[in-house]
């Protein structure tokens, strides 16, 4: 009965007193919602979801879809809300730039999420010449100076593939797998072969005394001699792919995108955030120091909520250690 009375008077709120107040402010200072919030809050992640939340919440029609508009139809639609919350463009200038802004941020994020799962959803063809080409060049950008033998060749468990054609390790998140690895070594190459290497090689670490207190002898040195860094590179560069992929399509990247995009984000922007998230988990995964390979999926589950949290501020922008992303991070 308790949880019933709450949701009735939410409710009765969100459709009767929330508008009541919205047309009281509205009359106390002269501006509407819109208005409010460009004019109140300044640009980025906090205006953008503001003005997002706005207009999806409106009991106009227009206002609703005019967060799912075509980016070629973004002026119209700018020039149809100042029509039908009654503002002369002549005398607010700035607030049709401002929303400009914020919807192409908007739509933008809803056509990358399409042009995302497009390559999710698009298998890996090894009769595709490009499909082929994009392969190679991922080795190539890996081990420039390790001549790949045969296309079918276990060298690819070099860079981190399970077995010797890494067309069967893309099935789960299709070419966007590939394309992320080959846009992280080709654009952040002396970052990507380190990660690689470290992936490679065992790390000697000493044992503390408080965990050989608490370790059997066989334990010890199993964890003396552990692969503290040790995984598989492309696999993991997959499973982080696919992290990104729900941090985008659960709106979570919103605060990121809407603080680093001008405009609207693209697939640039997903495969620079990947590059981030690549280089912070490597960071992560090392200082958490797992027993082995079979802890990796809670140190990602671990890794991903980190994320999430850093997120959840509205002025947080995942800003990408290579320079490629700086000039986008400072406008």
């Amino acid at each position: 009965f308790g949880r019933m009375f709450v949701q009735v008077c939410l409710y009765f709120y969100c459709k009767c007193l929330w508008r009541c107040l919205k047309f009281v402010v509205r009359k106390l200072t002269g501006q509407c919602e819109l208005q409010r919030i460009c004019y109140n809050t300044k640009p980025g992640a906090a205006r953008t979801m503001k003005i997002e939340a706005s207009l999806k919440g409106s009991k106009s029609k227009r206002l609703q879809t005019s967060v799912n508009v075509h980016p070629d139809a973004i002026e119209k639609t700018i020039d149809d809300i100042m029509e039908l919350k009654r503002i002369n463009p002549d005398i607010n200038p700035q607030l049709g730039v401002s929303l400009q802004a914020c919807l192409l941020q908007i739509v933008g994020y809803r056509n990358l999420i399409a042009e995302v799962e497009k390559l999710r959803r698009e298998p890996y063809d090894s009769e595709n010449p490009q499909h082929e080409e994009m392969l190679l060049k991922l080795w190539k950008c890996l081990k420039p100076n390790s001549p790949l033998k045969a296309r079918i060749s276990k060298q690819w468990c070099e860079i981190g593939f399970q077995g010797d054609d890494p067309k069967t390790d893309f099935r789960g998140m299709g070419l966007l797998g590939l394309y992320n690895l080959v846009y992280f070594a080709e654009w952040d190459t002396e970052v990507a072969q380190q990660v690689l290497t470290d992936s490679l090689h065992p790390k000697y670490r000493e044992v503390t005394k408080k965990e050989l207190s608490q370790l059997s002898k066989a334990e010890w040195e199993k964890k003396k001699f552990d692969k503290a860094i040790g995984y598989s590179f492309a696999i993991v560069g997959i499973n982080i792919t696919d992290l990104a992929y729900n941090l985008l399509v659960s709106g979570a990247l919103k605060t990121h995108f809407y603080n680093v995009a001008p405009e609207a984000p693209t697939l640039t922007h997903f495969q620079q955030t990947f590059c981030y998230l690549m280089h912070e988990f490597h960071k992560f995964w090392i200082d958490e120091d797992p027993l082995d390979i079979m802890e990796f999926n809670r140190v990602r589950e671990k890794f991903y909520k980190r994320i999430l949290r850093q997120l959840q501020n509205p002025e947080m922008a995942l800003c990408p250690h290579f320079a490629a992303s700086e000039s986008l991070i400072n406008m």
